[in-house]
């Protein structure tokens, strides 16, 4: 997977693609081998591209909206988040009522400011405070689309990509509910994005190196080359973070994957002992990447740092320790900082709607965040319900998708698997480890930071099966695969779509007769 035939694009090619084939016998002494592996898709401005974006992104939206302000009142978590984020306008730091003082909180800032300033433009209402998670939601479909544009090279499968995320239940409620994982999931998306762009970047001035004659076997030192995407990303890193620290999970592997990338690039660019030659620099440009992580991660701080009403703003002075400027405020936040991280360690209680890692792919223990029996539907009995429940068709493909993706990953050697792979395992793997090791509380919402990887993965599978294994070719004809591998993929998008029609009522809060609502708990009790 890391060699550098992985960097051929023998999985991606589908009906509708951008031709990303090198001309034949090379130019400026490129060879065609090394041209094609370095080559990047070019033509981002694709009108098509964008109007397929434009498109879905459109309809995401206006289904987030319709009916936002529906339930009336604070739902699940609610009770936190929104009045967290007033109490914010109001004092610049969460507030307890009751103390008439800073109340003390868990989590960062960041995702309650973004919360405050839908209140801030509509009030302390149900748009006010749903809104933003609206406008999170429908940007992650956006980015998605584009993510998989550039991944896979093809109109089609980017298509699918922002339509499976735009009818799956679990984003679309996330989207209309106050909490902050849909602002943790679009932060760590868009560090991924900045990634994805920074590799594209990095092989586009390796091929323009090679094009102006700098010969890997002769040169005494590397092209220069400043990752600006890559500092992008450090950037957005740092918001995830100051949104919820399980972002943290994803520093690790997207280190990894910025760091395979460059050996591929510079393996395939010639140069010998590429995994030696720019490790240094590798390593250099994350540690600034992760500084400014850090510097924008304080910065999410901003309303603690400014006042002096926040919960353990003066700790050290008033426990009799030297609290001097500046220094003084950051080991303040440290204090702060290792309290928290104590509570979420020692957080064990039982929930109703707790779960297990591995039950969050199964759909076995769906939240619910509204149930109301009252009201007049031309029944006997009345449900309306708000149920945090990923589209059952397609979450149920994800793991025969994440099968396909290790098969053919494998099998072809593409990147691309890789790339996918890594963010479903920082996604998952680290809640199995403290699943096991300390038994805490965990809810299906956890999970919303893998699901575009998750998505991508299903989007993979489907270009896999579209295509034959050596790829499409500019101007080929279609074979019987391709139009076959079209239309079962079209077909799953389809029934994705009514599934999640059928299930529309349930992730909305829709007053339907009892038995209509007993009917769409497939699995009884699990979902009740």
């Amino acid at each position: 997977m890391t060699s550098a035939t992985a960097e051929t694009d023998t999985t991606t090619a589908a009906p509708g693609d951008e031709s990303t084939e090198p001309p034949a016998g090379g130019v400026r002494g490129v060879p065609d081998a090394v041209r094609r592996r370095l080559t990047t898709l070019d033509n981002w401005l694709n009108p098509y591209s964008w109007a397929v974006t434009i498109l879905i992104t459109a309809i995401a939206l206006i289904l987030r909206l319709v009916g936002i302000t529906h339930p009336k009142g604070y739902i699940f978590d609610e009770v936190y988040y929104p009045t967290d984020a007033w109490d914010m306008l109001q004092h610049g730091v969460e507030w307890d009522e009751k103390t008439n003082g800073p109340a003390y909180v868990v989590h960062p800032p960041l995702g309650k400011w973004l919360i405050a300033g839908g209140e801030k433009i509509f009030g302390n209402t149900e748009l006010g405070w749903r809104f933003p998670a609206a406008i999170a939601g429908t940007l992650m479909i956006l980015i998605l689309i584009r993510v998989a544009y550039r991944m896979f090279h093809s109109v089609v499968l980017a298509g699918a990509a922002g339509l499976l995320m735009t009818l799956d239940g679990f984003q679309f409620v996330l989207s209309r509910t106050s909490l902050l994982d849909i602002f943790l999931g679009l932060f760590v998306l868009m560090t991924f994005a900045a990634l994805v762009l920074d590799r594209d970047h990095y092989r586009r001035r390796w091929l323009r190196a090679l094009e102006n004659g700098y010969d890997p076997n002769t040169a005494h030192s590397l092209p220069r080359i400043v990752p600006w995407w890559l500092l992008v990303a450090g950037v957005c890193f740092g918001l995830a973070c100051g949104v919820k620290w399980s972002a943290l999970f994803f520093a690790p592997f997207f280190g990894l994957l910025v760091v395979v990338w460059r050996v591929q690039a510079r393996r395939s660019a010639g140069v010998r002992r590429p995994v030696i030659a720019g490790l240094l620099g590798d390593l250099g440009w994350l540690v600034l990447s992760f500084v400014l992580s850090t510097i924008f991660y304080l910065s999410t701080w901003i309303g603690w740092f400014v006042t002096d009403d926040g919960y353990f703003r003066h700790y050290r002075q008033a426990n009799g320790m030297s609290e001097p400027p500046v220094l003084g405020a950051l080991l303040n936040l440290m204090h702060y900082h290792h309290e928290a991280y104590t509570f979420h360690s020692g957080l064990t209680d039982r929930h109703p709607y707790q779960s297990w890692p591995w039950q969050w792919l199964l759909l076995g223990r769906p939240v619910a965040f509204s149930w109301n029996g009252n009201g007049n539907c031309g029944a006997p009995s009345c449900a309306s319900e708000v149920l945090l429940l990923g589209t059952p068709l397609l979450w149920w493909s994800m793991l025969p998708a994440l099968a396909a993706l290790v098969w053919f990953g494998i099998a072809r050697r593409d990147w691309r698997a890789f790339a996918i792979g890594t963010g479903v395992v920082a996604g998952l793997l680290p809640w199995f480890y403290f699943a096991v090791a300390d038994g805490r509380t965990m809810f299906s919402f956890y999970v919303l930071p893998a699901l575009p990887f998750l998505i991508l993965a299903i989007v993979y599978a489907l270009g896999a099966v579209m295509t034959p294994p050596g790829g499409v070719t500019s101007g080929a004809a279609r074979t019987d695969r391709q139009l076959i591998g079209t239309i079962a993929a079209g077909v799953y998008v389809l029934l994705v779509a009514l599934c999640f029609a059928y299930f529309h009522p349930i992730f909305v809060g829709q007053l339907i007769p009892y038995n209509d609502w007993s009917a769409r708990m497939w699995l009884g009790s699990r979902w009740i």
